[in-house]
């Protein structure tokens, strides 16, 4: 089956095409896509994914589906609670 690993820094992205079997968890897709060659920074078994823009609680244990495309993201640089109290700051 079909699937998409993509990763995005400020600077690059990329989004890597591959084939899988049937059953293959989102973790195993991160691994088998060699996005990690890519961007050496990604820890695949620390980093946060989701498909789609669903968070996956158990990237080990989800398995993909045709067509799905798993997404690893960044850590926040800040909260948006307090960017936003930033921007609303510099307003006044």
């Amino acid at each position: 089956m079909q699937v998409e690993v993509a990763y995005a820094r400020p600077d690059k992205q990329q989004i890597v095409a591959i084939e899988v079997p049937e059953g293959t968890t989102a973790i195993e897709a991160v691994k088998l896509s060699g996005i990690t060659d890519i961007f050496p920074e990604i820890d695949a078994n620390a980093t946060d994914m989701g498909v789609f823009g669903k968070v996956i609680k158990d990237p080990a244990g989800h398995e993909l589906r045709e067509g799905d495309r798993v997404e690893l993201y960044r850590p926040l640089k800040i909260d948006p609670k307090q960017a936003r109290l930033n921007r609303a700051k510099k307003k006044a």
